[in-house]
């Protein structure tokens, strides 16, 4: 006895990437409406392959052509069909359906070019601007898929949410950019300390490099501060600030471990954060 599944959507096919890729995004999907979940699952599996592609290449022009293929496809010159790219497909139907700025994807995707190579990042403006066209434009493209009248009223808290979330994420990959040379702590930062990029990447010089990371963890913190401050975050856009609340115990914990980022793990558990996502849902508080 045979049977014929049935196939499975574009937007099924993002979810399944988005649970490979970025398991707490994916979880997010799960907590927001349903009949949205298609169109953030597009969003979050198009942020993943973008923040993945240093891992599958070993040179930067390589991953500049993966880059350059996104880009083209936005801008409306794709070479061949993107149906067979249901992640590709996806974000173009959901560009469509809910009027996404195209150039804030496409300043996503240069944003991106810094990971491809291991120039430092020089000031905290730099990684703020990093930063903002990363993940917070990120929670700013969901916020307008969930609802564009009150997308517009939480853009600052989305600003300042995206920093302190991408801080956090640089402090967990801290032990894996650190392998490759790369530097994402702002060098005006070591300079404060005493650092510069090499001792710091050396990882002797601990009681300075614990000073740096707190200093580091602390402006994430101040960041998640000022998105708490800002106007009130409508719950019809809540489910895409719901990544930003795994950001606080990440950065409470890189402050007390300094220099031990470096070799030990502090990531807490999956059922950990996704209880801490469920709970956020029902209280509307990041």
């Amino acid at each position: 006895m045979t049977t014929d599944a049935a196939p499975r959507s574009n937007q099924d096919l993002c979810l399944a990437t988005l649970r490979d890729t970025d398991r707490d995004r994916y979880l997010a999907c799960l907590l927001a409406p349903e009949d949205k979940r298609g169109a953030l699952a597009a969003l979050y599996a198009f942020n993943a392959e973008l923040a993945r592609i240093r891992d599958l290449v070993h040179e930067p022009l390589p991953g500049e052509v993966r880059m350059q293929y996104w880009r083209d496809l936005l801008e409306g010159q794709a070479h061949g069909s993107s149906a067979a790219n249901p992640v590709a497909a996806e974000l173009l139907a959901t560009i469509e359906q809910y009027r996404l700025p195209t150039q804030t994807l496409i300043d996503m995707i240069d944003a991106r070019i810094f990971d491809l190579y291991d120039d430092p990042m020089e000031t905290r403006g730099t990684l703020e601007g990093y930063a903002g066209e990363t993940a917070s434009a990120l929670i700013q493209l969901a916020s307008l898929v969930l609802s564009a009248d009150d997308a517009r009223r939480s853009a600052d808290a989305a600003g300042h949410a995206g920093v302190a979330q991408a801080i956090a994420g640089l402090l967990l990959l801290m032990p894996l950019h650190r392998r490759r040379g790369q530097l994402y702590l702002p060098l005006e930062i070591l300079t404060a300390t005493g650092l510069d990029r090499d001792a710091f990447l050396a990882g002797e010089d601990r009681v300075r490099i614990s000073a740096a990371i707190e200093a580091f963890a602390g402006l994430g913190r101040e960041h998640l501060a000022k998105a708490r401050a800002a106007s009130p975050i409508a719950p019809l856009v809540f489910p895409a600030f719901l990544p930003v609340v795994l950001a606080e115990p990440v950065l409470k914990r890189a402050q007390k471990l300094g220099a031990r980022v470096f070799d030990q793990a502090f990531q807490p558990p999956q059922w950990r954060r996704q209880m801490r996502m469920a709970l956020a849902s029902m209280t509307k508080k990041i």
